[in-house]
């Protein structure tokens, strides 16, 4: 089991959901996704969201993780 199991549920406090946020619509920009593209946004969206429990606390560090994860 990783560590990152055991907080799995736990709730994100604001701050860090305002910065995933961004570092959210950063990696959709990037990749030029649009409404239409709800799959792969999903996808970047449960991306954020695994590493930001991983301790990604960091907007650029986590959209730079985010992106080099879909390469």
């Amino acid at each position: 089991m990783t560590v990152h199991c055991l907080f799995r549920h736990r709730p994100f406090e604001p701050e860090a959901l305002t910065m995933m946020s961004g570092a959210y619509a950063d990696v959709c920009r990037t990749l030029g996704l649009s409404e239409r593209s709800r799959a792969e946004a999903d996808a970047v969206a449960r991306k954020v969201i695994e590493f930001a429990q991983r301790g990604v606390s960091d907007r650029g560090r986590l959209r730079e993780r985010v992106l080099e994860s879909f390469k």
